[in-house]
């Protein structure tokens, strides 16, 4: 049984990100970047420190230039951006991408991107989803034999950061009908090449995806990650540390919520008394607090098991996302609540928080898709 705390190493991880996003990237960054309407979407300036302070290469291995520190540490990092909406690359290309390359790369593929991915010189993002909701092994962009390579053709209507991406890591099939696990292979496509077209698009809560579209797009073998049919393990793994992530984030945007909601509570007065002395807001925030911590026990135990290797890891991955969806969105609710009328006028920074707990719910599976994939992982 490994314990749920953190080793001094991780509290050190963890005080450094929540100091450095607080001071390099606060919610006011996020308002800055939005009214600016920036053609990146986020401070490229930022990213480059994010990478000095080894944040970038976090779930890189030493020998490739990264920090090694592995999934907790990640999960502690995406907290504090979720404390403070920080925008940047850091889940699509950090953590995602990373874990791909990682998992399913050749030791060439790995010496050449995860160093630069490490330094930030280079952005990759995954290109899988092409359903309207989250369905990885639904995959009818085709792969089909060409020269010494293939031919890919399909389209990716969502891709996470993919407008600024270096690199492009496309699931294809290589066989099999569309929704077969099997015959799933992962591709390094250059978003520059011929027949790639890629559109911009901004979310609700201010974040980019990208429409990706591949008309008869040529790769070499080289190109291929993995083994050819068999890259869908792959493809979970980088997945599966992209949800425990995001449910770390969530974990964030709940806490600051609630913390940001309390303080509120204790300044607000009404019919000469502060609100927060109000029995009926004490048990909702008491009840809120718990949620917040069930959460952060759920989420850290799921980062801990993909660090150990744990063969449940996905269960207690499904589960930390499907729980810190539904917390975060309680707790942005009761936060615009009971911050009253004013909560819901963009005056107040609690209106992001509601707008990325929605949208970070969504990504990679919402409650719904994480509760039948538990059942599933059961044999219910």
């Amino acid at each position: 049984m490994v314990a749920l705390v953190l080793n001094d190493e991780q509290r050190m991880v963890k005080d450094s990100a929540d100091g450095f996003f607080a001071s390099e990237g606060p919610v006011a960054q996020l308002r800055k970047l939005r009214d600016a309407k920036d053609a990146d979407g986020f401070d490229r300036g930022l990213w480059a420190k994010m990478a000095e302070m080894g944040f970038a290469g976090v779930a890189i291995p030493e020998q490739f230039g990264g920090a090694g520190l592995g999934m907790v540490a990640a999960g502690l990092i995406q907290e504090a951006i979720g404390r403070n909406l920080t925008l940047s690359p850091f889940l699509s290309s950090a953590i995602v991408a990373a874990t791909a390359i990682a998992k399913g790369g050749s030791d060439e593929q790995k010496a050449a991107l995860l160093p630069k991915m490490a330094s930030a010189a280079l952005i990759v993002a995954l290109a899988a989803d092409e359903s309207p909701r989250h369905a990885p092994q639904h995959v009818a962009t085709r792969a089909e034999p060409s020269g010494n390579g293939f031919r890919l053709t399909g389209a990716k209507p969502f891709v996470l950061d993919g407008h600024v991406a270096d690199r492009l890591i496309v699931a294809a099939r290589t066989s099999g009908a569309e929704d077969d696990v099997a015959g799933i292979t992962l591709f390094l496509v250059d978003p520059k090449a011929d027949g790639v077209s890629i559109s911009r698009r901004s979310m609700v809560d201010s974040r980019n995806a990208a429409a990706v579209t591949l008309e008869a797009v040529q790769v070499d073998g080289a190109d291929v990650l993995g083994t050819v049919g068999e890259g869908f393990a792959t493809l979970e793994a980088a997945l599966d540390a992209g949800r425990a992530c995001l449910a770390a984030e969530m974990l964030g945007v709940s806490a600051q919520s609630f913390e940001t909601t309390v303080d509120y509570l204790k300044q607000r007065e009404q019919f000469g008394q502060k609100i927060g002395s109000f029995q009926a807001l004490q048990h909702r925030a008491a009840h809120l607090f718990c949620e917040v911590e069930l959460a952060r026990s759920v989420t850290l135990k799921a980062l801990t098991a993909l660090d150990s290797g744990d063969a449940r890891a996905p269960f207690y991955v499904s589960l930390a996302k499907a729980k810190a969806g539904d917390v975060a969105k309680l707790a942005t609710n009761e936060a615009v609540q009971m911050h009253g009328g004013i909560g819901m006028t963009d005056e107040y920074d609690i209106g992001f928080f509601m707008k990325r707990a929605r949208a970070a719910g969504e990504t990679f599976g919402d409650g719904a898709f994480h509760g039948d994939r538990v059942a599933r992982l059961l044999a219910y």
